[in-house]
């Protein structure tokens, strides 16, 4: 053989191993792909929520609403008497102050309300965010650092905010936290939830521990109130339209708190109020039944959080959690399917780096390129370079989540409604209009998620209960909430009223 033959055989022999080489690389390619999209799909299929297992979670939700009222610790939902009665009027008059610990933020507000007719004529807020070692430290650090801030914000005040000789500034305490109410301005913390873990808090009086930090800072102000967020947000949602039966948060963590009749409350063993109306803070974010679809990111998320088997229904519906999900299972992916090369991106291994707000951005990316994807998964898990096919799969992941904790928060407040007998309509009954007060920054913000929400609700219900049923949007329901249940509980009332 000449040496030309030769060379052309040679020549042949490294096009053919090149071409296997470049075969090899677009099969294991295609099979990495498919893997990626077969993880996708059974995280799809394990949350699945269809019409009637929602029915079922409702169910449940109204089957466990019924055994935390007729006893404590008869259910998983706490069912806790909010000890009050008199929600607002419309007709409290003065300066109220409230002060709303939700989650990694707190609020110190102060409000001018103007009597009938008028209305809130004033409100001033600031916000602070809470330094993440007080969150694991102890009691007296962190009432001190929020009382000090509450005093901060009362010494900024002009001479139009001054009150009489004698009279005390009154507060009312937003505490989005577990708590056994003992009356209207003192409860014990049951549990801390949202990333709090402060052991020496438990079973202590919050009001009293507030209150001596208040007293330290030589401020001169009473506590009139105790009220879990979700209560403020119903007070605050009833002074605005008596049609408010039921308020829900869906934010850093998510609850439900809603009017109920006291004869309904087997476990209420005290006098019956005047108004025969109880407000009951439901703590749903505790909710488990066999049929919620939990997955075994879900289960792992449980396992290494700060409250293994505790707040479940929160865990997968509310903004703590959501993006947590996600990047759980992105994780996966990029092990198994290694999407995005060889080596799992290191920043993809830390917990809770991705954060629902950025979760709700890549959701709602519009742009041919997914461009705020990209820029997420640069600026965020340091991961550039990624294909748009990438990204589309990212966004998918996102939807399924968010698309399974908004129709389990749908299928929770179907089931308040059907403890309340508003989920339909009965013969001979005029139709009546309902309106849950939402408030919280996952339903504000994370329009995909809200929208999902209404839409199950409605379709849950049907077209004509839907109709009569309005989500009402409660700004800082919170805050002002809890000024205004002070208001309607201050020590000053009846010199006010004559």
């Amino acid at each position: 053989m000449g040496k030309k033959a030769v060379m052309i055989v040679c020549g042949a022999a490294v096009v053919t191993v090149a071409a296997a080489v470049v075969v090899r690389q677009r099969m294991r390619c295609c099979g990495e792909w498919s893997k990626a999209t077969a993880i996708v799909k059974e995280l799809e299929e394990k949350c699945g929520t269809p019409i009637a297992k929602l029915r079922q979670v409702a169910d449940a939700m109204t089957v466990e609403m019924h055994a935390g009222l007729a006893s404590e610790g008869g259910s998983k939902l706490k069912m806790i008497i909010s000890y009050v009665d008199n929600l607002p009027t419309g007709n409290e008059k003065g300066l109220f102050y409230a002060l709303d610990l939700g989650g990694t933020n707190f609020r110190v507000l102060r409000v001018q309300l103007g009597g009938k007719g008028r209305g809130l004529v004033n409100q001033e807020f600031t916000e602070v965010s809470i330094p993440e070692g007080l969150m694991v430290g102890t009691t007296e650090t962190l009432f001190d650092f929020i009382a000090a801030e509450l005093a901060k914000f009362v010494g900024k005040e002009g001479p139009e905010y001054q009150l009489p000789p004698g009279r005390q500034r009154e507060l009312g305490f937003t505490f989005s936290f577990p708590v056994q109410q003992t009356s209207i301005n003192s409860g014990t913390l049951i549990k801390w939830t949202k990333g709090f873990s402060i052991d020496d808090t438990v079973g202590r009086d919050v009001v009293a521990e507030l209150s001596k930090a208040i007293e330290k800072q030589g401020l001169d102000m009473r506590v009139s109130a105790l009220v879990n967020d979700t209560v403020g947000t119903l007070a605050g949602g009833i002074y605005n339209n008596n049609d408010v039966v039921a308020a829900v948060i869906l934010g850093t963590g998510t609850n439900a708190a809603y009017v109920e009749r006291a004869q309904a409350i087997p476990k209420w063993h005290g006098h019956l109020p005047k108004s025969g109306d109880m407000v009951i803070n439901m703590e749903w974010g505790n909710f488990r039944s066999a049929h919620l679809p939990l997955t075994d990111y879900d289960h792992s998320l449980d396992t290494e959080s700060l409250n293994p088997g505790d707040q479940i229904f929160e865990k997968i519906i509310s903004g703590m959690y959501l993006g947590e999900i996600v990047r759980r299972a992105l994780y996966r992916i990029a092990e198994e399917a290694s999407i995005f090369g060889d080596i799992v991106p290191p920043k993809l291994k830390v917990p809770f780096i991705l954060r629902t707000p950025d979760m709700s951005a890549m959701h709602h990316d519009t742009s041919y390129d997914l461009k705020v994807v990209r820029d997420i998964l640069k600026n965020v898990l340091e991961i550039s370079n990624t294909s748009l096919k990438v990204r589309k799969l990212i966004v998918e992941l996102c939807n399924i989540v968010a698309t399974r904790g908004a129709r389990l928060a749908a299928a929770g407040i179907l089931g308040v409604l059907k403890k309340l007998g508003r989920d339909v309509f009965r013969d001979g009954e005029k139709q009546k209009k309902t309106v849950i007060a939402l408030d919280g920054g996952l339903f504000e913000h994370y329009t995909e998620y809200s929208k999902c929400m209404e839409n199950t609700l409605r379709e849950l219900l049907g077209e004509e209960v839907g109709a009569s049923i309005v989500i009402e949007h409660s700004n800082d329901g919170s805050g002002i909430g809890a000024a205004l249940i002070a208001a309607s509980h201050s020590q000053y009332l009846q010199d006010d009223e004559s």
